[in-house]
């Protein structure tokens, strides 16, 4: 394997003007499948995937985003910088695109007989990682052509390099020499992000495309002055999902408000699925503390209340606004990291990654329902 590499190297940065030089990590790469969750879930494991890698020295090869989309069966898989900007994350570590990597390395450095999965325990019925059951599992392997040849079992390794020695144990267990590649079975991560991990938001900066479409909405329809953008969550399947808040008191993201430990409260429903009454009342607070707010932009995956936000605050001349369809998500979320200020969901992922920016930018965030039975003159942030 030794010899192949080296050939590699060779073959690559002297393959001509048209080649675009590569080089090769002696330390050895990670690659995962991104498969729990929509946006906000694989956002969460990808901090803490890139905080893995860096901690074990190995370049990360960056999975393309997860999607569903209506009418298509199998899920969807869009490159990494459809969204975001790759020079900004190999500023903070060594990188390469799942695209690039299986094209350019993958067919000498990660030969089809030699790709092994990796998982804590054996998945399903027989004694194998079963990398490719089930969706996404297999349609994500599927777009690169990766089978799998064997399963290696890593359980009781972990990933929590901040706080034991286990990045260490994971180097003496799987030297690069003997396993050049780390192909997991799900993301090396825990989920929601762990709180040391935060800081690694600021290394995923949107692309010129995305900014450049959020400032001209902002532009072209929010009235000019000062705005609040707010999430609401309310779809069948987070209304369900709020049924269970009682009983987990941590649900999702909930330790972005609460901490990791429940040391500031516990989650209550209107933290989860806020009424309109608490709605209202907890965004004319912000607008009157505020005292220079014009409109306010909505991103939600069901009920955009429109009708009673506009009503409610026609006596304050601020307009409500959202996106035309077909609404764009990512869209969203750039549109509300640029707010002014932000009013999200304690328990969403997807509020998650919008208020993680707005800490790295030093804008003010709060949150439905938090603290409960008021809201704070003063922004909720963590330090990341």
């Amino acid at each position: 394997m030794l010899v192949s590499v080296i050939f590699v190297s060779f073959l690559i940065i002297g393959s001509g003007s048209h080649s675009q030089e590569l080089s090769l990590d002696t330390n050895g790469y990670i690659v995962y499948c991104p498969c729990m969750g929509r946006f906000g879930n694989q956002a969460d494991h990808f901090l803490g995937a890139l905080g893995f890698a860096i901690a074990l020295n190995r370049t990360l090869i960056v999975p393309p985003w997860v999607e569903y989309r209506t009418g298509e069966v199998r899920s969807i898989q869009v490159p990494f910088d459809t969204y975001f900007n790759l020079t900004s994350l190999a500023e903070c570590h060594k990188v390469i695109t799942m695209e690039n990597f299986m094209k350019r390395l993958a067919p000498v450095i990660w030969p089809e007989e030699n790709r092994i999965s990796l998982c804590y325990s054996p998945r399903g019925s027989t004694e194998s990682c079963n990398a490719k059951e089930g969706n996404p599992f297999g349609p994500f392997w599927n777009t690169f052509n990766v089978n799998f040849t064997n399963s290696e079992f890593y359980g009781p390794f972990h990933y929590d390099v901040h706080h034991t020695n286990i990045a260490n144990e994971w180097k003496k267990k799987y030297p690069s020499v003997d396993w050049p590649i780390l192909a997991f079975t799900g993301a090396p991560a825990s989920f929601p992000v762990q709180h040391e991990n935060k800081y690694l938001q600021k290394c995923v900066v949107w692309n010129d495309e995305i900014q450049n479409k959020a400032k001209n909405f902002i532009k072209m329809t929010m009235p000019r002055g000062a705005f609040v953008g707010i999430h609401l969550r309310n779809g069948v399947d987070w209304v369900r999902a709020c049924e269970f808040i009682s009983s987990t008191p941590n649900l999702f993201a909930a330790p972005q408000c609460l901490g990791y430990r429940n040391e500031r409260g516990k989650a209550t429903p209107g933290m989860c699925l806020p009424n309109v009454d608490l709605i209202l009342r907890h965004l004319k607070r912000v607008i009157r503390n505020a005292k220079d707010v014009k409109s306010v932009f909505i991103a939600s995956d069901n009920d955009y209340m429109i009708h009673d936000l506009s009503n409610a605050l026609a006596r304050m001349e601020v307009t409500v606004h959202k996106q035309s369809e077909p609404v764009s998500p990512h869209l969203d979320l750039a549109i509300l990291g640029t707010a002014n200020y932000f009013i999200g969901n304690c328990i969403s992922s997807y509020s998650s990654f919008v208020a993680r920016e707005r800490n790295v930018k030093g804008l003010p965030v709060f949150y439905w329902g938090f603290p409960p039975d008021r809201l704070s003159s003063t922004n909720i942030k963590e330090e990341l």
